[in-house]
């Protein structure tokens, strides 16, 4: 997905990139209230633990967590309701298709405005095993280590 000028990310998962092999990522809108709007305009949103399920053909997002917002009144909404991603028929009916397979599942991956309107990206990910997590670290720490060994020769 591009980056273009008109989007401004909320908030990111990157904990879901390091757990999962991100296959394919689709956009989405999320049906959402005025509190809850509010709420993420003042970038009180979570979605760490959050994840996506398909039901009756039509997807949710359980677990985000968007704080109440302050300034409301006695129409507050829950923090981590149920939520509705807005997705056409045959995306949906797609990602069943894929999601039956052993080892997939939908993980949200970043929360952002485009166009003034709030959406969520996801992706059908299948989940990493413990040896491949150990080894992006191992290659990780090994980039770094070469890096502050090339710095410290420049700078002599």
């Amino acid at each position: 997905m591009a980056n273009n000028g008109n989007i401004k990310i909320i908030s990111d998962n990157k904990k879901a990139r390091f757990n999962y092999e991100i296959v394919e990522s689709f956009e989405a809108g999320i049906v959402l209230k005025g509190s809850e709007v509010k709420s993420i305009r003042l970038g009180k949103v979570n979605i760490q633990d959050a994840f996506c399920l398909i039901r009756n053909g039509e997807a949710f997002i359980h677990n985000m967590n968007i704080q109440p917002y302050p300034y409301s009144t006695y129409e507050n909404h829950e923090p981590t309701a149920v939520r509705k991603l807005l997705l056409h028929k045959r995306e949906i009916m797609r990602l069943i298709g894929k999601i039956q397979q052993k080892g997939y599942s939908l993980v949200p991956l970043k929360l952002y405005f485009k166009s003034g309107k709030i959406k969520i990206e996801i992706a059908l990910a299948r989940g990493k095993k413990e040896y491949d997590k150990k080894q992006k670290i191992k290659e990780r720490e090994e980039k770094r280590e070469i890096d502050r060994i090339e710095k410290f020769y420049k700078l002599r």
